[in-house]
């Protein structure tokens, strides 16, 4: 679909930003209901990616309900825009983000606790070795930080936390979001962000919930005060 290169991002965007590129075309009604997405090839070629990093962002929405691969035609928009309110996502700015985050994600944290599975901690282990090796790549290191936050949401098994939270996430593709983590992530910050990581994943697998939510308190309000910052610059 032509459509896609309405708003087109910079070359050479992982899985995240490539799902998050594709969700805010979707929501903002330049891809519809029953559109079908180019092929994976003419995808790959678009944002200059492997076609496996465009397998994993389509699979990325589909599991959020966006798009629907259907073997041998292809793969639709199955999402209406209309089902989403969208103004309050399209004006908030990454300062808010951080404000709903404080609300959402230290009780998420005790939930995690609650209703987490070994294998779930397991990748939040993973992602915090991926986000440690890039730390000298502020990119890798952002869609990584995303994911780990998503995973995180999905411990809880509750649907409505994990859609608040991807809903949430959808600002990170936004270029308000973008321009404050070219200013905020340096070695220095990206550090401090994986030693946060490696710390509330330790209290989640020890079943500590208060030192969990706590932590992750302690994780948003650096990343609020290096936003702050930024903003002043």
């Amino acid at each position: 679909m032509s459509d896609v290169n309405k708003n087109p991002p910079s070359k050479r965007q992982g899985a995240a930003e490539i799902s998050l590129h594709l969700r805010n075309e979707i929501q903002k009604g330049n891809l519809q209901f029953h559109d079908k997405l180019p092929s994976e090839r003419s995808m790959a070629e678009y944002y200059d990616v492997a076609r496996g990093t465009v397998r994993e962002a389509l699979a990325r929405l589909e599991d959020e309900k966006f798009v629907e691969t259907r073997p041998g035609s292809g793969t639709y928009i199955v999402h209406k825009s209309n089902d989403t309110v969208l103004s309050p996502i399209d004006d908030a700015n990454p300062l808010e983000l951080i404000d709903a985050r404080f609300a959402l994600e230290p009780h998420i944290c005790r939930l995690a606790v609650l209703h987490g599975r070994i294998q779930e901690f397991d990748r939040l282990e993973a992602l915090c070795d991926r986000m440690e090796a890039n730390r000298i790549d502020p990119s890798s290191f952002a869609e990584f930080d995303t994911e780990f936050h998503k995973v995180l949401s999905k411990t809880t098994g509750n649907k409505l936390l994990i859609w608040m939270i991807s809903q949430i996430t959808a600002l990170r593709g936004q270029s308000d979001w973008q321009r404050m983590r070219q200013l905020t992530l340096d070695t220095k910050i990206i550090a401090e962000y994986n030693r946060q990581h490696r710390q509330i994943v330790k209290a989640i697998r020890t079943r500590e919930p208060e030192a969990a939510a706590n932590l992750m308190k302690d994780h948003l309000e650096t990343a609020r005060l290096s936003l702050t910052r930024a903003a002043e610059t």
